[in-house]
């Protein structure tokens, strides 16, 4: 059982009520104006009008500070806050014990979720298969696609069937388990539990064919599944807009959030794959609970490939391969982002209030995300081939001789040259402040061939500038410390997923890149050494973290309530060779390394919106100050490449500092703020406009 200090902080008047059970109410002065609303305040959603969401400094005292923050009368837990030191190891790896192996869990998309409402975070594993030797049993199927694995304090335990997360809509001569492309958990129906989209490639079906029957195609959509509460799911109607059932579906990636602020969560699709580039959807929650394709209405529309000017100024549909949502400006409204496979431009485009409504401005180019600045085509292996036999081509005057045979004919001389060719091949996008200086900049991963050049986007981090209108500095891998070396001359960088995470709650936030699919790649891990609003970082050896080779997929939350963040892994066997380095393992079983290193302090945050914000408090962002550093967080609703995840409960690391000022803006309409003096060593479940109350882990 959970233990529960029931330490209510009121925020809205000098009094509070009694508590029940063991709780201590203990009354602390109001912190001063803060626009927050009571709970039962009207949910009228709307946008404000003068001074509303687009003044971020609603709230504030005339000097341009924050009100005062309320006190915490609540003991810290501080340590002497040691940061990671080189030689000691950070992680163990835990994979018996939570049960990972005993259960046989495969896969490589992983999403944190506390589907049961529990405290503690459970685990959403799928794996890339569209094999057709499955047995005729759905538990068999199940297990070789999806687990579902409720945390049970230490350990895992599969609830894929009983859970719901499979059932069909149709009817199937076998139980055939639904398959899932994205994934992506919210509370659509505010009811305080989180509810799952399951969004699926529709363009080829999956057929099983099983001995001594006739293949059985499965005819799936993509679904939106209510939560009971207990984490069980049942399929919404039929006639849900969300199932897109009347036309191609080929969803990349989801986030839900509040684009509008009204307090319903909204979905951001981004839409693609390879050979199939597709219009990125917006569907908006409306009033009476359906949702609506609003794409083209808040002008987010753009045009098949056609010709090469599109694509060049990212006018073009994404073949999409991963998908985020973030404020990255600090107005209060998510900007949406969509990552393109296939050297294509990155979208990003950005949230702008007109005439009372949310609408969106394409600043991929303008921002610096569609590709970089790196037009260098003529490092191409393939385009100096094509040079040496056609010296006399446009531009090919001068261009080196190829250092590969040139058999192969892999090169467009007016296509691959153009500057949306000269991009990246986009896995995950992060949104975290890497420098400290409290505007969200971005983690781009790649996949990267030796052979493609320069030109070839590398996995990097984007600097924001911090201005109204976003745009970021790419300083480079070499200038933030991430360049890598590459044992052979012929590399490839296979960069899909990622993580940003304090490992060592030192108050800056690392990355684990995921590295698979090509031989010599494996998961590398990087500590933020960032000082002054300098963006640096310093990689580990594996021996101080651990070992993972063909690292595709990556889960980060305190599974075990300790106080530091634990890792889970998954693993892919594409193109796998027993004769080079980092050759895959015999299955793709996932693996959990549990955080042994516990030197800083800490504090986690679950917050819970009233008052017009969204129940789930999607989209609220949370800074976290201390003497030194500054932190910027908001919660999500899902992220990256296929589906990713991360734990609602957000985790600051305070380093040698027992406290910190903690200022929340809540998503709603009038983008109120609460601030916090919080001490470290504690969860803090904190209500908008109404309480916080400290909740400790269970009794070992």
């Amino acid at each position: 059982m959970r233990s529960v200090v029931g330490l209510t902080l009121c925020l809205l008047s000098s009094a509070c009520g009694t508590t029940s059970g063991d709780g201590v109410v203990v009354v602390i002065p109001d912190a001063g104006p803060q626009d927050a609303m009571p709970e039962d305040s009207p949910n009228d959603g709307g946008l404000p009008g003068d001074g509303g969401p687009q003044s971020v400094d609603r709230g504030l005292q005339q000097d341009g500070g924050l009100p005062d923050a309320a006190p915490s009368p609540v003991p810290g837990v501080c340590t002497d806050g040691t940061a990671y030191t080189p030689g000691v190891s950070v992680f163990e790896e835990a994979t018996q014990k939570w049960k990972l192996n005993t259960l046989g869990v495969l896969g490589t998309r992983l999403s944190v979720a506390d589907i049961d409402g529990d405290g503690w975070p459970d685990l959403l594993v799928r794996r890339h298969n569209r094999n057709t030797d499955v047995l005729s049993d759905d538990e068999a199927i199940a297990r070789r696609h999806h687990w579902l694995l409720r945390n049970q304090g230490g350990r895992f335990i599969d609830t894929t069937i009983e859970s719901g997360i499979i059932a069909t809509r149709g009817a199937y001569a076998i139980p055939v388990g639904r398959p899932m492309t994205v994934v992506a958990f919210g509370d659509v129906d505010d009811d305080g539990d989180l509810d799952l989209y399951s969004g699926l490639d529709t363009r080829e079906p999956m057929v099983l064919n099983l001995e001594g029957m006739e293949p059985v195609t499965i005819t799936e959509t993509s679904e939106l599944l209510l939560n009971d509460g207990t984490g069980r799911f049942t399929l919404a109607a039929v006639d849900h807009a969300l199932r897109r059932a009347d036309g191609p579906d080929v969803p990349a990636a989801a986030s839900f959030f509040d684009h509008d602020r009204d307090g319903r969560l909204d979905l951001w699709l981004a839409q693609g794959a390879v050979g199939e580039p597709s219009q990125d959807r917006l569907y908006v929650k409306t009033v009476d609970g359906t949702f609506e394709d609003r794409t083209v209405a808040v002008g987010l529309t753009t045009r098949p490939w056609m010709n090469l000017e599109d694509l060049n100024t990212a006018q073009g549909h994404t073949q999409a391969w991963s998908g985020i949502t973030c404020d990255l400006n600090g107005d209060g409204y998510s900007e949406l982002l969509s990552a393109s496979y296939g050297r294509a431009p990155n979208h990003l485009w950005q949230a702008r209030v007109e005439d009372g409504e949310v609408r969106y401005e394409n600043r991929s180019i303008a921002s610096g995300y569609a590709f970089d600045a790196n037009q260098d085509w003529q490092s191409n292996q393939f385009a100096r081939c094509f040079c040496q036999s056609n010296s006399g081509a446009p531009e090919c005057a001068g261009v080196p001789r190829a250092q590969i045979n040139c058999g192969q004919v892999n090169w467009r001389h007016d296509y691959d040259r153009q500057a949306f060719r000269l991009g990246g091949n986009s896995g995950a996008t992060l949104c975290a402040d890497f420098n400290g200086d409290g505007a969200l900049d971005l983690f781009t991963g790649e996949i990267r061939h030796w052979w493609a050049g320069m030109g070839s986007d590398a996995s990097e981090v984007l600097v924001n500038t911090g201005e109204s209108t976003v745009r970021f500095e790419r300083p480079g891998r070499m200038a933030t410390g991430l360049e890598m070396a590459h044992g052979t001359a012929n590399w490839d960088e296979g960069h899909m997923t990622s993580a940003a995470f304090d490992f060592d709650n030192d108050g800056r936030s690392d990355i684990y890149l995921g590295a698979s699919d090509y031989a010599g790649n494996y998961g590398r891990l990087y500590h933020n050494q960032s000082v002054d609003g300098v963006t640096r970082f310093a990689e580990l050896p594996v021996e101080d973290f651990f070992e993972h080779n063909r690292s595709h997929g990556v889960a980060i939350a305190d599974f075990d309530r300790d106080g530091d963040l634990d890792i889970v892994v998954g693993h892919s066997r594409s193109r796998c060779n027993a004769d080079a380095p980092n050759n895959c393992y015999p299955t793709p079983l996932v693996r959990f390394f549990e955080n042994i290193s516990a030197p800083g302090n800490w504090i986690q945050v679950d917050l819970k919106g009233t008052a017009g914000s969204n129940r789930g408090a999607v989209g609220a962002r949370v800074i976290v100050r201390t003497a030194d550093t500054v932190q910027v967080q908001e919660v999500g609703g899902g992220h990256g490449h296929y589906g990713a995840q991360r734990d609602r409960v957000l985790h600051f690391g305070l380093g040698a500092h027992c406290e910190a000022r903690v200022e929340i803006r809540w998503p709603d309409s009038q983008g109120s703020e609460q601030v916090l003096t919080l001490e470290a060593g504690h969860r803090y479940h904190v209500v908008q406009g109404a309480a916080a109350t400290v909740i400790a882990p269970p009794d070992e």
